[in-house]
């Protein structure tokens, strides 16, 4: 289809992620028409998505309908299609289904997982960034302590109770920190042929620390809580195979195989697709991770009126790159809005700059660490208090208002109650077709060479 014509200055979006829906929801009030292009018909809280896919809170509760959100914009249009090519000197983008021309356009289409050129492990070790990946990692996480209940032979339930993250980013700590409550806390007395006590979760991080961008304090602050939650850290460790619920772990000098039933990625993300495609057409420079390198004001070298914002886009501050996180795209989004707004009024347009509040991360109930930034001053949270600001800031940031009431109803709910209502097997799959590789000795998985 084709967009019909306007006389307005017309703003194209791809991406209904935070950068592309916060820069919509600025130019509600532009004299511009918006057409916003994303290949889902939701927009999805993605710091969240841990909890979904250990079974806290459901898909819908960190989710809300585009147009819903923007339906109170009389200038935008919303379009469910996926964006396939274009054609920046003509100025329209190509779909799966027709056009839409542009005057300015703002491309936000995220990231992906990076497993580092070893794309085979995809299947073997799920990341988390879409629904699907939560409910994916939901299924294998609950079918197999199911599996593990009716498993007679010893060793095979040591293996299907053995989680292996690999990546201690703020991710991989979250995940690990929730599995271990599900396992020592929530299920413990669930179950009546197996003792979840006994479950083994270990993270794995190529860094010497969990947490690599936090500071030194939250890092260590982090790895005690985790390691009080029974959480096993093995840091300077390097996944170099995975096959068959084994994965092949060098560490120094010294190399070891760890059986698991589960094994999760939270080890790196890489650039949507669109940054090559970009690239082709505009010859735009990408970085390792197919990241688009923008100028001072987010646009294209050679396209002034090509945007990128998110994750998708290398935004240098100081001596290193911005961060692929929410807040980053979120003032991004607002910056490009505004920016879209002076040059129609003629108004001179100031370079991005990002204001760094801080980074949080929960590690189980009551535990979590803060780097808040204040006056050009770090102060570093733990404990309940920074676990209460993490929350209030997740609820906070969540789009739609009953979204904000579930979600805190179900937290203050679980925090007295250490219960998990969205803990549902739905998708394709069945613990019976579950299967390990049994270790030739009856050593602990871990302990395998």
């Amino acid at each position: 289809m084709a967009i019909k014509g306007t006389t307005k200055h017309r703003v194209a979006i791809i991406g209904g992620g935070f950068g592309g829906l916060n820069a919509a929801r600025v130019l509600g009030d532009a004299p511009v028409e918006i057409t916003l292009i994303d290949k889902r018909n939701f927009h999805l809280f993605q710091p969240l998505l841990y909890q979904v896919a250990t079974g806290n809170v459901s898909p819908a509760d960190i989710s809300a309908p585009l147009r819903s959100v923007l339906s109170k914009n009389p200038n935008t249009t919303v379009l469910l299609d996926e964006a396939v090519g274009l054609d920046p000197d003509n100025q329209h983008i190509e779909l799966r289904e027709g056009t839409v021309s542009y005057d300015t356009l703002i491309i936000a289409t995220g990231s992906s997982h990076h497993y580092f050129g070893n794309d085979q492990w995809s299947e073997m070790a799920p990341g988390l960034k879409t629904v699907e990946d939560a409910l994916n990692i939901r299924r294998q996480v609950f079918e197999a302590f199911e599996a593990a209940e009716k498993e007679v032979d010893e060793q095979k339930r040591r293996q299907l109770l053995t989680f292996v993250i690999v990546g201690a980013g703020p991710t991989g700590v979250e995940l690990a920190g929730a599995i271990a409550e599900l396992a020592y806390v929530t299920m413990k007395s669930d179950f009546r042929n197996i003792d979840t006590s006994e479950t083994q979760i270990v993270l794995l991080e190529g860094a010497d620390r969990v947490l690599p961008p936090f500071s030194g304090q939250s890092s260590r602050e982090a790895a005690d809580a985790l390691q009080r939650l029974g959480v096993t850290i093995r840091t300077q460790s390097l996944v170099t195979n995975i096959e068959d619920k084994v994965l092949t772990v060098k560490s120094g000098d010294e190399v070891e195989k760890i059986h698991a039933g589960t094994i999760l990625w939270a080890a790196g993300v890489k650039a949507s697709g669109l940054g090559k495609v970009l690239a082709e057409k505009t010859g735009a420079e990408l970085d390792r991770a197919g990241r688009v390198m923008v100028q001072d004001d987010l646009s294209l070298v050679n396209y002034s009126n090509i945007h990128i914002v998110g994750d998708l886009a290398h935004v240098m501050q100081g001596d290193r790159p911005l961060p692929g996180v929410a807040p980053v795209a979120m003032q991004e989004g607002e910056y490009v809005a505004g920016l879209i707004k002076d040059r129609l009024a003629g108004k001179d347009v100031k370079p991005f700059a990002y204001v760094d509040r801080g980074s949080m991360a929960i590690v189980g109930q009551n535990e979590a660490v803060a780097d808040m930034k204040l006056m050009n001053q770090t102060l570093n949270l733990k404990g309940p208090f920074a676990w209460l600001v993490w929350l209030l800031a997740h609820i906070y940031y969540l789009i739609e208002f009953d979204s904000k009431a579930i979600v805190t109803i179900q937290w203050v709910w679980n925090f007295f109650t250490r219960k998990r209502g969205a803990r549902l097997i739905t998708e394709a799959g069945s613990q019976s077709q579950m299967t390990v590789q049994v270790p030739e000795t009856r050593e602990s998985a871990l302990q395998e060479a």
